[in-house]
């Protein structure tokens, strides 16, 4: 290494100024893309057809998969991942008839969308840093599978991706077409939970965990969107009024039952861990566990600070509405005394092995989903 840093010979000092060239290009690639015009970088993409104002859409920097998509994902047993991953770092976990994977948050902050199958239903699970964002969809579309990547774009601050059948670009957190030949078509969201892995580990002692075996070397477990939860920051590039209603980057737990939209604010859970409330016409329970690290605060996950972990579920069950609460420090039904993990399965007692229907909904930023839902309500206000 010294020879080739400090070396006059002529060989040597053509490769390493041809190391500095391709480091150079390396850096200003992204610079370069983001200038070309967007018919160049994307001329399969119908900008005739669309159902936003392409001013709202702006460059966050790298070209078309610059952030690339995780396409062919190997998978971990729990065990090998006990190995490289902290107990309580947040995963995302997609449980479809009767499989179960889950999607380190370190591994999705580097590629943000893996193409995968649960089950057989081919799925994209997928996760925008800026918003906290954590989304799967079902990948069906009017009789093809979809395929997607990122568009290095963003609107609202917000992720947007692009099926590479039709190059059409899709909004992430309403998970709409917005651009191109698919443009208002909306694609299926499939029920998933962002929990520790400890908790995962726990339930699920035999799944899968997506694997750092990526095909792509980057910095998993480091955060490069260091201190950006941080309660008070301005969201980057979100140049809407920001709703007052909640500080921007407090975490919500939103369910949404047809057009009706109600938050959960994580800083609720503190005094009140477990929820019994109704949203339209539907009985909810909303389950909370302290403890889960934050990949949005330290350069490094494992030694950034707590935040709360949430899920949703629908509190009938055979019939009978069921009512819940933190007891000696288990969450437990007041009709049975069944012991529940955050998960919605009974583990302990009469209705040990049943399970609670998820409800419709997900963990995000507030400004982003008070951006794209305005109306909605908010726990507690």
């Amino acid at each position: 290494m010294t020879q080739l840093l400090f070396s006059k010979a002529w060989p040597v000092r053509i490769a390493r100024i041809a190391i500095l060239v391709a480091i150079g290009w390396w850096f200003a690639k992204d610079l370069v893309y983001a200038q070309l015009p967007v018919s160049l970088e994307w001329p399969n993409t119908d900008f005739e057809n669309t159902l936003v104002d392409l001013d709202e859409i702006q460059s966050g920097g790298p070209p078309k998969d610059g952030i690339p998509p995780v396409d062919d994902p190997e998978f971990d047993s729990v065990a090998e991942a006990n190995k490289w991953l902290n107990p309580r770092e947040p995963v995302v976990v997609v449980s479809i008839n009767g499989e179960t994977k889950a999607y380190p948050i370190q591994i999705l902050t580097w590629h943000e969308i893996v193409n995968d199958s649960v089950a057989g239903v081919p799925v994209s699970v997928t996760f925008c840093p800026l918003c906290n964002a954590t989304i799967v969809f079902d990948r069906r579309q009017d009789g093809d599978i979809l395929d997607f990547g990122t568009t290095g774009r963003l609107r609202k601050s917000d992720l947007i991706m692009y099926d590479r059948q039709t190059e059409s670009w899709w909004q992430q957190f309403t998970g709409r077409a917005i651009v191109g030949k698919k443009a208002g078509t909306v694609l299926h969201r499939i029920p998933a939970s962002i929990v520790a892995f400890e908790d995962f580990r726990d339930a699920y002692p035999n799944a899968q965990v997506l694997s750092r075996r990526t095909g792509h070397h980057r910095a998993y477990g480091n955060n490069p969107y260091r201190g950006y939860d941080t309660i008070d920051d301005q969201p980057f590039l979100f140049f809407d009024p920001v709703d007052k209603r909640l500080p921007p980057m407090e975490r919500v737990l939103d369910v949404s039952i047809g057009d009706t939209h109600k938050l959960y604010p994580f800083s609720v859970f503190e005094t009140q861990p477990v929820i019994n409330d109704e949203v339209r016409d539907m009985p909810v329970v909303v389950f909370s566990r302290q403890g889960t690290l934050s990949a949005l605060d330290g350069s490094v996950i494992a030694d950034s600070r707590k935040v709360p972990s949430a899920t949703a579920y629908d509190r009938r069950l055979d019939g009978t509405l069921m009512s819940f609460e933190l007891r000696d420090g288990h969450i437990v039904d007041k009709q049975s005394g069944t012991r529940w993990n955050l998960f919605g399965t009974g583990i302990d007692g009469p209705l040990s092995g049943r399970q609670l229907a998820s409800a419709p909904g997900s963990v995000h930023f507030a400004f982003a989903w008070l951006a794209f839902n305005p109306d909605s309500q908010i726990y507690g206000q």
